[in-house]
């Protein structure tokens, strides 16, 4: 296991990578090109650019987070092929400048939705938060003006806003595909890309729709343990493999995440770990990584990936705002660097612990 931050570059994020090399045992960080769209090919300069500048602050790239699929694909279009070729033409340039993982979505048009950036908790601190309710009120076009009006400036993480200005053409690729056949477009992919996966070694880790359901009637399939044990199944590749983030999974109650985590053993190549608050089935949000923050057993969420032999890295995820710092939503140095020292500390137990029985 390698412990590990995302971090969205010098132009856009405030914490810094010398903040971030200062983590106790923090080596690694899981980055991206901040400023490409989805179906543009990457260039070996730019990644090499990237991999330098990280690189010098003494710590490396663990992980792409992510590549993004481009909705033609997602959807099925007749340009589907075109924008797959240029996806593996990116891949091949990832691997030929020795970067070997990459995660990924497949959700149409939106990736991770909160509803709320700044719910105030009882101690002060500020998180994300989600309640369907307030999806349900809400046409998509005026959900996103809502979150656009209460980031303070800052960049919402998981949503593109130059895309929202052709969200009704967006919606609109959408309105015949059901799950099944998201599904099969998904499938198609994969069959497309594993060769160049398999030539350069590329663990390629499908992240979780979040929350675990649909949104706005869209179509959602990486929810479950049953979907992504079919999804595996119908690409059957070591390299064909999971992002677990546990709070994706854990927005539905009736995920079992250590059951998850062992049932997909040896396909898991990236975890996030972090914790929810719920309040209802359809009401949380995000809280500290300790367990007695919030709803989940991150010990037994660690054990789990421990005793199943993950060795990829993990990074903690949508940390609190605390000591006043100001930040990108979720994406603040304070909570996730407690987070990051929390779950090393878990691993230390739990692998300690096995080395004694």
């Amino acid at each position: 296991m390698e412990m590990t931050l995302r971090w969205y570059g010098s132009k856009f994020d405030t914490v810094t990578l010398k903040q971030i090399r200062q983590i106790p045992g923090v080596t690694g960080v899981i980055t991206t090109l901040y400023d490409t769209s989805p179906g543009e090919i990457w260039s070996r300069e730019r990644i090499r650019s990237l991999k330098k500048e990280i690189e010098t602050s003494g710590l490396h790239i663990s992980g792409i987070e992510s590549v993004n699929v481009h909705d033609a694909i997602k959807a099925g279009c007749s340009d589907r092929d075109f924008y797959i070729d240029n996806y593996i033409q990116t891949l091949e340039n990832l691997g030929l400048e020795d970067l070997h993982l990459v995660c990924y979505n497949f959700m149409p048009v939106f990736d991770w939705t909160r509803t709320e950036l700044a719910r105030v908790r009882d101690d002060g601190s500020t998180v994300l938060a989600y309640t369907q309710e307030a999806v349900d009120a809400l046409k998509p076009e005026e959900m996103f003006h809502s979150i656009s009006n209460h980031t303070n400036g800052a960049v919402m993480p998981g949503w593109e806003p130059e895309r929202m200005e052709h969200i009704k053409e967006l919606f609109s690729l959408y309105q015949n595909i059901n799950e099944e056949q998201l599904f099969q477009n998904l499938q198609y992919f994969l069959e497309r890309v594993m060769p160049v996966c398999d030539k350069y070694q590329i663990n390629l880790a499908i992240h979780p729709d979040d929350p675990a359901w649909s949104v706005f009637g869209l179509p959602r399939i990486i929810t479950n343990k049953e979907n992504i044990l079919r999804m595996l199944k119908a690409v059957d590749n070591p390299h064909n493999g999971v992002t677990f983030c546990s709070g994706s999974y854990g927005t539905n109650l009736e995920n079992d995440l250590p059951d998850m985590i062992r049932s997909f053993k040896g396909r898991i190549h990236f975890a996030h770990v972090r914790n929810l608050k719920f309040h209802s089935p359809t009401n949380f949000e995000e809280a500290a990584h300790l367990s007695s923050d919030g709803t989940f057993d991150m010990y037994e969420i660690m054990k789990a990936l421990y005793e199943t032999g993950f060795s990829g890295p993990i990074r903690p995820d949508h940390g609190r705002m605390i000591w006043d710092e100001v930040a990108m939503p979720g994406y603040g140095l304070y909570d996730r660097a407690l987070g990051a020292a929390y779950l090393n500390g878990l691993w230390e137990a739990i692998e300690k612990g096995a080395g004694s029985i």
